[in-house]
């Protein structure tokens, strides 16, 4: 319902799926189940396919591969940012397309991210990252 409105006036819709860890707005995820912070390719080809049918959507994924929020120093962070580039290659499958990055991504949770799991990120998709969050 959300992207029909705002497809609308060509507003931008971030999902955010899975768990980023950490604490934000009073909400600590610090102790999560560490499955809950890998986003599966599944969950992102489930939102893909709903919100891929909205005419006129735009929409941007935030899917969890370990990053969390909060001011982390390098190191102190074990993302897995090859789950992104795994999303892409099964959704690509999915879709029969060309593109290799059919998903649009967004690193939520960048503090504390070592600049070679950045770049690895940034080659799977994504087109925003928030730092210091």
């Amino acid at each position: 319902k959300y992207l029909e409105r705002m497809a609308k006036f060509n507003c931008l819709l971030e999902m955010e799926l899975g768990v980023t860890g950490g604490e934000e707005d009073g909400v600590d995820n610090s102790n999560v189940d560490s499955s809950r912070l890998y986003t599966q390719p599944e969950e992102v080809w489930e939102v893909y396919q709903a919100l891929s049918s909205v005419p006129n959507g735009n929409f941007t994924v935030a899917a969890a591969f370990g990053n969390v929020h909060g001011v982390y120093a390098p190191g102190n962070v074990s993302l897995k940012p090859e789950i992104l580039h795994n999303t892409q290659k099964f959704i690509k499958e999915k879709l029969g397309c060309a593109s290799d990055k059919p998903v649009f991504f967004v690193f939520h949770g960048g503090s504390g991210s070592e600049k070679h799991e950045i770049a690895t990120a940034l080659s799977a998709g994504v087109a925003k990252m928030n730092v210091d969050t």
